[in-house]
């Protein structure tokens, strides 16, 4: 369940930026995955519009993983091939209860990820759409 530059080390490659609408207990059940996580918290003002968080996570080469829909319609407005967003669509976002679906959803669409995507997560499943997204 690596998720790595070289697939042989769990440290360094995907890095998510976590939105200011999931607690910041991801960040150490990321860590335990292998998963490099950092909170918007830690990063801007908790009322920084989406425009700035998606700009950082960009320009730091991050996925962002949030519970916001507003991210993936900024991408569908200026179908920008980036950042990837990785957003759960379920009631309970606590670690504890879907924190696997989210690392298995990372390995699962890596390459998607990598190369500019939206990974959904709902109660019906995982899907991937690859950006730039097109009518």
């Amino acid at each position: 369940m690596a998720l790595t530059r070289d697939r042989s080390s769990a440290q360094g490659f995907v890095k998510l930026l976590l939105d200011m609408n999931l607690s910041p207990t991801w960040v150490p059940f990321l860590a335990q995955a292998g998963v490099d996580a950092v909170h918007w918290s830690r990063i801007g003002a908790a009322t920084a519009p989406d425009r700035e968080v998606m700009a950082w996570a960009r320009a730091n080469d991050c996925i962002v993983f949030t519970n916001d829909l507003d991210f993936s319609a900024l991408l569908a407005m200026t179908r920008e091939t980036g950042p990837s967003v990785l957003q759960v669509r379920l009631p309970d976002l606590r670690p504890s209860s879907i924190g696997p679906f989210v690392v298995s959803a990372l390995r699962d669409h890596e390459d998607a990820l990598h190369q500019g995507a939206i990974v959904t997560i709902t109660e019906g499943g995982m899907r991937a759409r690859v950006l730039p997204l097109r009518s």
